[in-house]
């Protein structure tokens, strides 16, 4: 009979949390990140009708001499657990007013939180000894190294917990490196990566060590782990080192605009793994560490971002040449994007068969967007100054000579020459 009370009070309590739905959604609004906020609210909401429903429930029962101790016990886990979920909106709020990422593990909150209120329910119901001895009793020794089930969560808890608070600094951290002026983007990067690492790192050796686990008994094991693990990670292992040797040679950052294989872009984020190159279609290539160092790598903006570019183009036989050259610099100009200086210039290339070839150089400074559409609009403005000033553009010509041909093919020819000439001498 309790239990289904208890189950009908929640049951009632989660459809108040339906009722008064908007007026919470109209509350979380107020806050930045407002859904996630929204959620919280309402599962905040569900547990305190809850605790009120079985506190009221309990002080109805004492009033007519009814002891309903599983009523009490539940309003009291339901009291802990609001507890616990106020401590977390308190935590969320800070976030979101601070404007930091210090508690965006959700999954590592939960665990601790989670941990914590079993623990907290086992004392109030009088199991935590027995709990305690049970877990402890189902042991495993591995040579000098008695691993039990209660180690293994006091481990898991713990490693938990580091891990939680690691991640948080990191991140922290991050957030302020980022604002610093003066480093550059890659190494601000590196700089992220390796404390990360060294933060969980660490994390994880004081939370084994916190517990007991002595790791020099896992010598040989981690011993022979490790090369297993040599072998089957290397390719993980050279792109993460790839990755640091980028990051520290800054030879490739963020915003650089590269060429390696067929792919083409600018680089929008240096990962440990890979480095991501988002092309001009929309398209994003997810390159590894170590192609970058291993291959050839064309770098648009290593040290300047100027880049020059070549036009290549023909006018006819018979055109001014001096004119040419002065419309085509006169169309580079007056294109947006292309500089001043350098300025640009036009050279005679070549007198092909069917034209004479005209090479056009100049330079841009954003070659992040784009190339051809640049090409484009300067192909645009020479056409528009050649049909103004009567350039003509070749098109391939042949001229057939022939020579000899057979009798038969002479004398079928003949009477149409006659007919031919005798049509002229009508006309004329």
């Amino acid at each position: 009979m309790q239990l289904g009370l208890i189950a009908v009070v929640f049951a009632v309590s989660w459809l108040l949390r339906g009722w008064t739905r908007t007026a919470l959604d109209r509350i979380a609004a107020r806050f930045p990140h407002s859904e996630r906020v929204g959620v919280e609210i309402r599962h905040f909401t569900v547990l305190v009708c809850a605790w009120l429903l079985l506190v009221a429930v309990d002080l109805a029962a004492d009033g007519f001499d009814v002891e309903l101790r599983l009523v009490g016990i539940a309003a009291t886990l339901t009291a802990l657990w609001i507890v616990l979920r106020a401590a977390t909106l308190t935590a969320l709020w800070i976030v979101l007013r601070a404007s930091t990422l210090l508690f965006q593990d959700a999954l590592l909150a939960r665990i601790v939180a989670a941990a914590a209120w079993i623990v907290a329910a086992l004392h109030i119901l009088g199991l935590l000894g027995a709990t305690l001895d049970i877990l402890d009793k189902a042991a495993l020794t591995i040579g000098t190294v008695r691993l039990s089930l209660l180690l293994v969560a006091k481990a898991a808890l713990l490693i938990a917990i580091l891990l939680w608070a690691a991640l948080a600094l990191a991140r922290l951290v991050s957030g302020r490196i980022e604002h610093i002026a003066g480093i550059s983007p890659s190494v601000q990067t590196l700089t992220r990566n390796l404390l990360k690492i060294a933060l969980v790192f660490l994390a994880l050796l004081i939370g084994v060590n916190a517990v007991g686990i002595d790791l020099t008994a896992f010598t040989v094991l981690s011993g022979a782990i490790g090369v297993g693990l040599g072998f089957g990670l290397q390719k993980i292992v050279a792109n993460f080192v790839s990755g640091i040797i980028l990051l520290a040679e800054r030879s490739i950052k963020p915003g650089d605009v590269i060429e390696v294989g067929g792919a083409h872009g600018f680089v929008t984020s240096l990962g440990g793994r890979y480095t991501t190159l988002r092309a001009r279609d929309g398209k994003e290539y997810l390159i590894p560490n170590e192609t970058l160092i291993t291959n050839q790598v064309v770098n648009w903006s290593y040290t300047s971002p100027f880049v020059r570019l070549d036009l290549s183009f023909g006018v006819a036989y018979g055109s001014d040449l001096r004119l040419v050259r002065r419309l085509a610099i006169e169309a580079a100009k007056e294109t947006k994007r292309v500089q001043s200086s350098p300025e640009p210039v036009c050279h005679v290339t070549e007198f092909a068969d069917n034209a004479i070839n005209l090479l056009l150089r100049f330079w841009i400074s954003d070659p992040s967007n784009g190339v051809v559409n640049i090409k484009g609009d300067l192909f645009l403005a020479l056409w528009d100054r050649f049909v103004a000033h009567g350039i003509e553009l070749p098109f391939p010509q042949r001229d057939l000579r022939i020579r000899d041909l057979p009798p038969d093919i002479l004398n079928m020819l003949r009477p149409r020459e006659k007919q031919s000439d005798e049509r002229r001498s009508a006309a004329d």
